[in-house]
């Protein structure tokens, strides 16, 4: 199922992020745990690429899987910083040939290699680029992109960084998934500018569950996502306590996604690291508004 029929259907949808395995090794556990998450039946699941694409060789692995034992809609991601025409063409025929209809096309993140590598002799620079090369591959794929409320760590301001959106949006992205952000009113503030704009694509809130307090350097660092005084005080008390900042965290999401709903924001993304209990608390939290 491509994912317009559920982000533009008006009712309420709750889905999770996974992610592959790093090594061989690890691929039965995380195909359990990504199975697990499969089984609560959630709207739809993505499954991420890597950094680099590192972990790339996986992601169809484990989002064919869910797609034909589980019956969950997959979305699988793509990035093209660093790769060549000819490979980000042939992961499209993969992507094709496993039956997944819907692609997040991504620019990916930059290691520190790549940071110091010369980009002038990319392929792709841009995800509006790679965006393009779906479009014209002649897959009808249902293509998503990411969007940052608190703007993207590489643009000098708002304004710069919907105009780049706005042109990603036009090469044919048909929704958008929000990065991590943990204050909904930054959110509601971004729809306002981005529909000024001419943005009118369905967006998708991600949501990230804070169940340890290790979790948030990482997040910081990732997104630049401003920490709310309430949250901050949510981990100076439980912090310490796992049971307790795991608990904590899982409420301050459900309270969150709970916000959204209540002021028509219809689809939510929850990066669940792999974490069926995590996931199926959150999704508990929610059973009785799921669908509405």
């Amino acid at each position: 199922m491509k994912l317009n029929e559920i982000l533009n259907s008006g009712k309420l949808s709750l889905s999770f992020e996974v992610f592959p395995p790093k090594t061989d090794t690890a691929f039965e556990s995380v195909k359990m745990a990504t199975e697990e998450i499969a089984k609560l039946r959630p709207s739809f699941m993505s499954v991420t690429y890597g950094a680099g694409g590192g972990t790339s060789k996986y992601t169809l692995d484990i989002a064919k899987d869910i797609g034909e034992n589980y019956g969950v809609p997959t979305l699988a991601h793509l990035t093209c910083v660093s790769s060549t025409r000819e490979t980000v063409r042939r992961k499209i025929e993969e992507i094709k040939a496993a039956g997944v209809e819907n692609v997040m096309a991504l620019r990916g993140d930059l290691t520190p290699e790549l940071e110091a590598s010369d980009r002038k002799n990319w392929a792709y620079r841009h995800a509006s680029e790679l965006v393009r090369e779906l479009k014209e591959s002649g897959a009808d794929f249902c293509i998503g992109g990411a969007c940052y409320p608190e703007i993207h760590p590489e643009s000098k301001d708002q304004k710069e960084d919907i105009k780049y959106l706005k042109e990603k949006v036009d090469a044919g992205c048909d929704f958008l998934t929000t990065q991590m952000f943990f204050d909904n009113n930054l959110l509601y503030n971004f729809l306002y500018k981005i529909r000024e704009a001419g943005i009118n694509v369905p967006i998708v809130a991600g949501i990230m569950p804070i169940t340890n307090a290790n979790q948030i350097e990482r997040a910081i660092k990732l997104s630049g996502s401003f920490m709310p005084h309430r949250f901050k005080s949510l981990v100076d008390k439980f912090g310490s306590d796992p049971l307790a900042m795991k608990q904590a965290g899982i409420a301050y999401a459900t309270d969150q996604i709970i916000d959204l709903f209540a002021n028509n924001i219809t689809n939510v993304h929850v990066y669940s690291m792999n974490n069926p209990s995590v996931a199926e608390k959150i999704q508990a939290n929610l059973s009785d508004m799921i669908g509405k």
